[in-house]
């Protein structure tokens, strides 16, 4: 009796460790069943994220145009500035005295001009009266001329001296908001020295890169380039601390050419910006939604992926699986693929178990219902079973 119930005990620790030894997908219940469901239609939303850099939509570098010294800065770092008004002053000391100079030279050839123009109006009367003759006339109206030309350059010099004095106050070509200032007063600046960038956010271009493959497929589909962009839904921006912006944006530009290194084309998407929370110069991700009305959705845990492949194992004729190769779109939320090639609706695909298939090997198809009924089973067994002494006690 004693022997017996040694062997009893025995077998049931062996029935155990069969049972609690699977590490698959599926627990090893001992025979072929395994759960299959059908590929159905469904819509699908999926969206995909792009890393971008957010600019305004003018972002204007201010230098000079002269060399010298900063007299003066007039605004500070953020500050809102309107078209035309003076961010800095250059010390304009010898371009004043320019002006001074060039100005004296146009009154000296308007008094030139003046008495040219006597001598040449008496030369006419006394020509008019024989006293003087062709010879005399001719060089009083040449120095007549001769004086206008010399008043047109004195003038052109004095506009020139005059611009010169006004490069020395550097002003804003636009309205919008003040970068950084890395030159104070006192520092000696030229013409490659950039001073400060005048940003328009009043509505933000963030830019951001897609694959030549997507533009591809989003042009065919469209017909065209414009097409396509026309028939993008909105986009959202979402910012570098995770949130996502509060106004949706839409894309108005995509670059023509595609960079050969990365494969890659630019994209520009618009966001209105009345808060002025966007900066030039951030960053964040675009968020592109994906909708699809005619979806089939697989969950990712009945794929595998072999060397950038995918397959599933499909219930054939005479319940043999065949080990098929799928294709799926290249954006997914984490959990579920979406198949554009491989499936088609009605096609049954085993959801659970799939580490322990081979291709052509034949199977018992079951429901997942019935697939949870029999793991609930196993586990209310193995409760009741959970020592070999308390199962020799209830075979006494």
């Amino acid at each position: 009796m004693e022997k017996n119930r040694i062997l009893i005990i025995a077998a049931a620790a062996a029935m155990l460790a069969s049972c609690g030894g699977n590490k698959g997908g599926m627990p090893n219940f001992g025979d072929n069943e395994y759960p299959v469901v059908a590929a159905q239609v469904s819509s699908a939303s999926l969206q995909t994220t792009y890393p971008a850099v957010i600019k305004g939509i003018q972002d204007v570098e201010i230098r000079p145009k002269v060399s010298g010294f900063i007299t003066q800065v007039s605004v500070q770092e953020g500050q809102a500035v309107s078209a035309g008004q003076v961010l800095f002053v250059i010390d304009n000391v010898t371009y004043q005295a320019q002006v001074r100079q060039a100005q004296a030279a146009v009154n000296t050839a308007k008094a030139q001009l003046n008495t040219a123009n006597l001598t040449y109006e008496n030369s006419k009367q006394l020509h008019a009266n024989k006293v003087i003759g062709d010879f005399e006339l001719q060089s009083a109206q040449n120095s007549y001329e001769s004086a206008k030309a010399q008043l047109a350059q004195a003038e052109a010099s004095l506009a020139s001296a005059k611009e010169m004095l006004s490069y020395c106050y550097v002003k804003s070509p636009s309205a919008g908001v003040v970068g950084s200032l890395p030159y104070k007063a006192g520092a000696l600046v030229s013409t490659s020295n950039a001073l400060t960038t005048v940003s328009n956010i009043s509505s933000m271009e963030v830019y951001f890169s897609m694959t030549e493959k997507d533009l591809l497929g989003m042009s065919k589909t469209s017909g065209n380039v414009s097409a396509a962009i026309a028939a993008m839904p909105p986009v959202q921006l979402q910012l570098i601390d995770g949130t996502v912006y509060g106004h949706e944006g839409k894309v108005t530009k995509v670059s023509g050419v595609i960079d050969a290194a990365t494969g890659s084309v630019q994209v520009i998407a618009r966001f209105a910006n009345p808060e002025h929370l966007l900066k030039s110069g951030g960053s964040g991700s675009i968020i592109l939604p994906n909708s699809n009305s005619s979806a089939i959705v697989i969950p990712q845990s009945v794929v595998s992926e072999v060397q950038n492949k995918y397959f599933v194992y499909v219930l054939g004729a005479g319940n043999k699986v065949k080990y098929t190769e799928i294709s799926v779109d290249p954006q997914n939320d984490g959990n579920n693929y979406i198949v554009t090639k491989g499936l088609k609706p009605g096609d049954k695909y085993v959801t659970n178990g799939i580490t322990r298939l081979t291709d052509g090997m034949e199977i018992k198809p079951i429901t997942p219902a019935q697939y949870e009924k029999k793991i609930a089973d196993a586990g209310k067994l193995g409760e009741s079973q959970s020592s070999p002494s308390k199962f020799a006690d209830t075979m006494k």
